[in-house]
Protein backbone atom coordinates (compact mmCIF):
# COMPACT_ATOMS: atom_id res chain seq x y z
CA UNK A 1 0.00 0.00 0.00
CA UNK A 2 1.30 3.43 -0.99
CA UNK A 3 0.95 6.49 1.21
CA UNK A 4 0.44 10.06 0.01
CA UNK A 5 0.57 13.35 1.90
CA UNK A 6 -2.00 16.12 1.51
CA UNK A 7 0.13 19.26 1.66
CA UNK A 8 -1.16 22.12 3.84
CA UNK A 9 -2.79 24.87 1.80
CA UNK A 10 -4.98 26.62 4.38
CA UNK A 11 -8.33 24.94 3.73
CA UNK A 12 -8.64 23.64 7.31
CA UNK A 13 -7.49 27.02 8.73
CA UNK A 14 -3.99 25.69 9.38
CA UNK A 15 -2.64 29.00 8.05
CA UNK A 16 -5.07 31.27 9.92
CA UNK A 17 -3.52 34.66 10.55
CA UNK A 18 -0.32 33.83 8.67
CA UNK A 19 1.31 36.00 6.02
CA UNK A 20 0.71 34.52 2.52
CA UNK A 21 4.42 34.44 1.71
CA UNK A 22 5.25 32.56 4.90
CA UNK A 23 2.33 30.19 4.34
CA UNK A 24 3.43 29.39 0.80
CA UNK A 25 7.01 28.83 1.94
CA UNK A 26 5.69 26.29 4.44
CA UNK A 27 3.62 24.55 1.75
CA UNK A 28 6.74 24.14 -0.38
CA UNK A 29 8.75 22.96 2.62
CA UNK A 30 6.20 20.27 3.49
CA UNK A 31 6.07 19.06 -0.13
CA UNK A 32 9.85 18.75 -0.20
CA UNK A 33 9.91 17.05 3.18
CA UNK A 34 7.27 14.54 2.05
CA UNK A 35 9.39 13.71 -0.97
CA UNK A 36 12.56 13.42 1.11
CA UNK A 37 10.81 11.08 3.57
CA UNK A 38 9.89 8.69 0.78
CA UNK A 39 6.15 9.27 0.51
CA UNK A 40 4.74 8.21 -2.86
CA UNK A 41 2.65 11.28 -3.69
CA UNK A 42 1.52 14.76 -2.64
CA UNK A 43 -1.99 16.16 -2.99
CA UNK A 44 -4.03 19.34 -2.67
CA UNK A 45 -7.74 19.83 -2.05
CA UNK A 46 -9.71 21.71 -4.71
CA UNK A 47 -11.40 24.29 -2.49
CA UNK A 48 -11.64 28.08 -2.47
CA UNK A 49 -12.90 28.81 1.07
CA UNK A 50 -12.01 27.50 4.50
CA UNK A 51 -13.97 24.73 6.20
CA UNK A 52 -16.29 24.38 8.10
CA UNK A 53 -17.15 28.08 7.61
CA UNK A 54 -16.02 30.39 4.80
CA UNK A 55 -13.58 32.83 6.40
CA UNK A 56 -11.16 35.44 5.11
CA UNK A 57 -8.17 33.17 5.60
CA UNK A 58 -5.63 31.69 3.19
CA UNK A 59 -6.76 28.87 0.91
CA UNK A 60 -4.31 28.38 -1.95
CA UNK A 61 -5.87 27.43 -5.31
CA UNK A 62 -4.97 23.89 -6.26
CA UNK A 63 -4.04 23.94 -9.98
CA UNK A 64 -1.69 26.91 -9.74
CA UNK A 65 -0.22 25.64 -6.49
CA UNK A 66 0.39 22.13 -7.86
CA UNK A 67 2.12 23.61 -10.91
CA UNK A 68 4.51 25.41 -8.59
CA UNK A 69 5.03 22.31 -6.42
CA UNK A 70 5.88 20.33 -9.55
CA UNK A 71 8.91 22.55 -10.02
CA UNK A 72 9.85 22.31 -6.33
CA UNK A 73 9.94 18.47 -6.31
CA UNK A 74 11.55 15.78 -8.43
CA UNK A 75 10.08 12.35 -7.65
CA UNK A 76 6.67 12.42 -5.93
CA UNK A 77 3.50 12.08 -7.94
CA UNK A 78 1.07 15.01 -7.76
CA UNK A 79 -2.69 15.35 -7.86
CA UNK A 80 -5.94 16.83 -6.60
CA UNK A 81 -8.00 15.14 -3.92
CA UNK A 82 -10.15 15.66 -5.94
CA UNK A 83 -10.86 18.51 -8.36
CA UNK A 84 -14.49 19.55 -8.81
CA UNK A 85 -15.68 18.74 -12.33
CA UNK A 86 -18.13 21.65 -12.31
CA UNK A 87 -15.66 24.41 -11.48
CA UNK A 88 -13.78 24.49 -14.80
CA UNK A 89 -14.38 23.68 -18.45
CA UNK A 90 -13.37 19.99 -18.73
CA UNK A 91 -11.42 20.47 -21.97
CA UNK A 92 -9.43 23.26 -20.31
CA UNK A 93 -8.74 20.94 -17.36
CA UNK A 94 -7.35 18.29 -19.72
CA UNK A 95 -5.17 20.94 -21.37
CA UNK A 96 -3.90 22.18 -18.00
CA UNK A 97 -3.16 18.67 -16.75
CA UNK A 98 -1.23 17.87 -19.93
CA UNK A 99 0.86 21.00 -19.46
CA UNK A 100 1.39 20.18 -15.78
CA UNK A 101 2.49 16.69 -16.78
CA UNK A 102 5.18 18.23 -18.97
CA UNK A 103 6.20 20.61 -16.17
CA UNK A 104 6.48 17.72 -13.70
CA UNK A 105 8.22 15.30 -16.04
CA UNK A 106 5.28 12.88 -16.16
CA UNK A 107 4.14 12.84 -12.51
CA UNK A 108 0.56 14.16 -12.66
CA UNK A 109 -2.65 12.33 -11.77
CA UNK A 110 -6.12 13.72 -12.47
CA UNK A 111 -8.68 13.35 -9.71
CA UNK A 112 -12.27 14.35 -10.45
CA UNK A 113 -15.41 14.46 -8.34
CA UNK A 114 -18.92 15.90 -8.54
CA UNK A 115 -18.36 18.57 -5.87
CA UNK A 116 -20.35 19.24 -2.72
CA UNK A 117 -19.34 22.51 -1.00
CA UNK A 118 -22.40 24.65 -1.74
CA UNK A 119 -21.00 27.91 -0.33
CA UNK A 120 -18.10 27.79 -2.80
CA UNK A 121 -20.32 27.02 -5.77
CA UNK A 122 -22.59 29.95 -5.01
CA UNK A 123 -19.89 32.41 -3.98
CA UNK A 124 -17.93 31.88 -7.19
CA UNK A 125 -20.94 32.21 -9.46
CA UNK A 126 -21.64 28.57 -10.33
CA UNK A 127 -25.01 28.38 -8.59
CA UNK A 128 -25.49 24.99 -6.94
CA UNK A 129 -26.91 22.49 -9.43
CA UNK A 130 -28.78 19.37 -8.43
CA UNK A 131 -26.77 16.29 -7.55
CA UNK A 132 -27.90 14.73 -10.82
CA UNK A 133 -26.50 17.65 -12.84
CA UNK A 134 -23.24 17.62 -10.90
CA UNK A 135 -22.90 13.91 -11.58
CA UNK A 136 -23.56 14.42 -15.30
CA UNK A 137 -20.91 17.15 -15.38
CA UNK A 138 -18.53 14.70 -13.75
CA UNK A 139 -19.34 12.18 -16.47
CA UNK A 140 -18.65 14.80 -19.15
CA UNK A 141 -15.35 15.65 -17.50
CA UNK A 142 -14.24 12.04 -17.35
CA UNK A 143 -15.22 11.29 -20.94
CA UNK A 144 -13.47 14.38 -22.28
CA UNK A 145 -10.34 13.86 -20.20
CA UNK A 146 -10.06 10.22 -21.21
CA UNK A 147 -10.11 11.23 -24.88
CA UNK A 148 -7.96 14.38 -24.75
CA UNK A 149 -5.24 12.83 -22.58
CA UNK A 150 -4.94 9.85 -24.93
CA UNK A 151 -4.68 11.51 -28.35
CA UNK A 152 -3.89 14.92 -29.89
CA UNK A 153 -7.40 15.58 -31.29
CA UNK A 154 -10.71 14.72 -29.69
CA UNK A 155 -14.43 15.37 -30.05
CA UNK A 156 -17.23 14.59 -27.63
CA UNK A 157 -20.89 15.51 -27.19
CA UNK A 158 -21.82 15.33 -23.51
CA UNK A 159 -24.87 16.30 -21.49
CA UNK A 160 -23.45 19.74 -20.61
CA UNK A 161 -20.17 20.06 -22.52
CA UNK A 162 -19.21 19.33 -26.12
CA UNK A 163 -15.80 19.58 -27.77
CA UNK A 164 -15.22 19.63 -31.50
CA UNK A 165 -11.85 18.47 -32.79
CA UNK A 166 -10.07 19.93 -29.76
CA UNK A 167 -6.30 19.84 -30.15
CA UNK A 168 -4.39 18.91 -27.01
CA UNK A 169 -0.68 19.34 -27.66
CA UNK A 170 1.53 18.75 -25.80
CA UNK A 171 0.13 15.39 -24.95
CA UNK A 172 0.97 14.09 -21.46
CA UNK A 173 4.56 12.94 -21.03
CA UNK A 174 3.61 9.69 -19.31
CA UNK A 175 2.32 6.70 -21.24
CA UNK A 176 -0.11 5.15 -20.52
CA UNK A 177 -1.75 8.57 -20.12
CA UNK A 178 -2.24 10.49 -16.88
CA UNK A 179 -4.14 8.21 -14.46
CA UNK A 180 -7.77 9.17 -13.92
CA UNK A 181 -9.08 9.05 -10.35
CA UNK A 182 -12.76 9.31 -9.47
CA UNK A 183 -13.44 10.54 -5.96
CA UNK A 184 -16.64 9.83 -4.05
CA UNK A 185 -18.70 7.41 -2.02
CA UNK A 186 -21.79 7.17 -4.24
CA UNK A 187 -22.34 3.50 -4.93
CA UNK A 188 -24.89 3.85 -7.71
CA UNK A 189 -23.53 6.63 -9.95
CA UNK A 190 -20.00 7.55 -8.85
CA UNK A 191 -18.72 4.01 -8.56
CA UNK A 192 -20.20 3.10 -11.93
CA UNK A 193 -18.42 6.08 -13.48
CA UNK A 194 -15.20 4.94 -11.83
CA UNK A 195 -15.64 1.45 -13.25
CA UNK A 196 -16.20 2.90 -16.72
CA UNK A 197 -13.52 5.58 -16.85
CA UNK A 198 -11.06 5.49 -13.96
CA UNK A 199 -7.77 3.90 -13.09
CA UNK A 200 -8.50 4.47 -9.41
CA UNK A 201 -11.51 5.05 -7.15
CA UNK A 202 -10.78 7.25 -4.14
CA UNK A 203 -13.11 6.70 -1.19
CA UNK A 204 -13.59 9.64 1.15
CA UNK A 205 -12.90 8.53 4.73
CA UNK A 206 -14.89 5.32 4.42
CA UNK A 207 -14.44 3.49 7.76
CA UNK A 208 -12.25 0.41 7.76
CA UNK A 209 -15.14 -1.79 8.88
CA UNK A 210 -17.06 -0.84 5.71
CA UNK A 211 -14.24 -1.51 3.25
CA UNK A 212 -14.98 -5.21 2.66
CA UNK A 213 -18.56 -4.44 1.64
CA UNK A 214 -17.40 -1.48 -0.47
CA UNK A 215 -14.91 -3.71 -2.28
CA UNK A 216 -17.69 -6.18 -3.03
CA UNK A 217 -19.91 -3.48 -4.55
CA UNK A 218 -17.01 -1.94 -6.49
CA UNK A 219 -16.28 -5.38 -7.91
CA UNK A 220 -19.91 -5.69 -8.94
CA UNK A 221 -19.77 -2.30 -10.71
CA UNK A 222 -16.76 -3.48 -12.69
CA UNK A 223 -18.32 -6.81 -13.58
CA UNK A 224 -21.44 -5.01 -14.88
CA UNK A 225 -19.30 -3.77 -17.79
CA UNK A 226 -17.07 -6.87 -18.01
CA UNK A 227 -14.11 -5.10 -16.41
CA UNK A 228 -11.66 -7.02 -14.25
CA UNK A 229 -12.14 -5.56 -10.73
CA UNK A 230 -8.43 -5.95 -10.03
CA UNK A 231 -7.73 -3.32 -12.72
CA UNK A 232 -9.43 -0.58 -10.66
CA UNK A 233 -7.29 0.56 -7.76
CA UNK A 234 -9.10 1.59 -4.59
CA UNK A 235 -7.62 4.29 -2.35
CA UNK A 236 -8.87 6.08 0.76
CA UNK A 237 -8.58 9.71 1.79
CA UNK A 238 -8.26 9.60 5.58
CA UNK A 239 -9.58 12.82 7.10
CA UNK A 240 -7.08 14.56 9.35
CA UNK A 241 -9.60 14.44 12.21
CA UNK A 242 -9.89 10.66 11.82
CA UNK A 243 -6.12 10.25 11.71
CA UNK A 244 -5.70 12.39 14.83
CA UNK A 245 -8.31 10.46 16.80
CA UNK A 246 -7.13 6.97 15.82
CA UNK A 247 -4.08 4.77 16.27
CA UNK A 248 -2.53 5.59 12.87
CA UNK A 249 -0.54 2.35 12.72
CA UNK A 250 -3.59 0.18 13.39
CA UNK A 251 -5.73 2.23 11.01
CA UNK A 252 -3.32 2.07 8.08
CA UNK A 253 -2.62 -1.61 8.74
CA UNK A 254 -6.33 -2.37 8.57
CA UNK A 255 -6.74 -0.50 5.28
CA UNK A 256 -3.76 -2.33 3.81
CA UNK A 257 -5.06 -5.73 4.91
CA UNK A 258 -8.48 -4.88 3.44
CA UNK A 259 -6.92 -4.46 -0.02
CA UNK A 260 -6.68 -0.66 -0.22
CA UNK A 261 -3.95 0.32 -2.70
CA UNK A 262 -3.17 3.78 -1.36
CA UNK A 263 -4.09 6.09 1.50
CA UNK A 264 -3.70 9.86 1.56
CA UNK A 265 -3.94 12.11 4.59
CA UNK A 266 -3.36 15.68 5.67
CA UNK A 267 -0.98 15.73 8.62
CA UNK A 268 -2.33 19.06 9.75
CA UNK A 269 0.34 19.75 12.36
CA UNK A 270 2.97 19.64 9.60
CA UNK A 271 1.92 23.22 8.83
CA UNK A 272 3.84 24.25 11.96
CA UNK A 273 6.94 22.04 12.13
CA UNK A 274 8.71 19.01 10.65
CA UNK A 275 8.27 16.47 13.44
CA UNK A 276 4.65 15.39 12.71
CA UNK A 277 5.44 14.29 9.15
CA UNK A 278 8.50 12.39 10.35
CA UNK A 279 6.29 10.63 12.89
CA UNK A 280 3.71 9.85 10.18
CA UNK A 281 6.43 8.19 8.12
CA UNK A 282 7.39 5.98 11.05
CA UNK A 283 3.73 5.03 11.57
CA UNK A 284 3.32 4.18 7.88
CA UNK A 285 6.40 1.97 7.95
CA UNK A 286 5.10 0.14 11.04
CA UNK A 287 1.79 -0.37 9.19
CA UNK A 288 3.61 -2.19 6.40
CA UNK A 289 3.12 0.56 3.82
CA UNK A 290 5.44 1.04 0.86
CA UNK A 291 7.73 4.06 1.18
CA UNK A 292 10.92 5.06 -0.53
CA UNK A 293 14.17 5.61 1.30
CA UNK A 294 14.45 8.79 3.33
CA UNK A 295 16.92 11.36 2.02
CA UNK A 296 17.97 14.89 2.95
CA UNK A 297 15.60 17.70 2.03
CA UNK A 298 17.02 19.64 -0.91
CA UNK A 299 16.17 23.15 -1.99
Amino acid sequence: MDVGVVVPQGWTREYAGLDPGAAWARTVAVARQAEALGFESIWLFDHFHTVPRPEEEITFESFTALSALATATRRVRLGHLVSCAGYRNPALVAKMISTMDAISGGRMELGLGAGWKADEWRAYGYGFPSLRERQKRLEDGLAIASKMLARPRASHAGAYTAIDDAINVPQPVQRPPVPLIVGGNGRDVTWRLAARYADELNLDNVPVEEIDDAMRVIGDRCREIDRDPSSLRVSVHIWWETLSAADPVALMTAYREAGVSRVMALVRAAAQDDAPLEEFRQQAVLAGATLGSASPVTG
